[in-house]
């Protein structure tokens, strides 16, 4: 199962330059295959509403989590000393390392456009790489 990052859904809905990348992925991944966090989730309601793309993540919500199965994946309280350790150990910043720690804490794959995961012990793959993958 595939975590995607808040870019890659961004990319797609922004039409920014990977967007058919992302199209293709979609299409051809189920969803039930795919999670979300629950900080990634708001983010991405953060910056569609600061962007006046209030319908559009409306449109999101439903596609991914009513008719859709995506899984929205959440942290709990306990897992905040572990994400600390990550940012320290990984050099990652909060956001980065909230994602890290639901992909190792659920066993997911990072699907991301941030080369910052490149460096840690979990890396990322990219949508065309899983695609490539199968």
């Amino acid at each position: 199962m595939y975590l995607l990052d808040t870019n890659v859904w961004l990319e797609r809905f922004l039409e920014q330059e990977k967007a058919e990348e992302v199209r293709d992925f979609l299409n051809q991944t189920p969803s039930y295959k795919l999670c979300l966090t629950d900080f990634a989730f708001h983010s991405i309601g953060v910056v569609l509403s600061r962007l006046g793309k209030g319908e559009a993540f409306v449109r999101f919500v439903r596609d991914a989590f009513v008719d859709g199965a995506v899984t929205l994946v959440r942290l709990a309280p306990e897992d905040m000393e572990a994400l600390v350790q990550i940012m320290e150990r990984e050099y990652l910043d909060f956001d980065d390392a909230y994602q890290y720690r639901a992909a190792e804490k659920h066993g997911l794959v990072i699907v991301s456009f941030d080369a910052d995961f490149d460096r840690t012990a979990l890396g990322r793959k990219t949508p065309a790489q899983v695609l490539q993958e199968r």
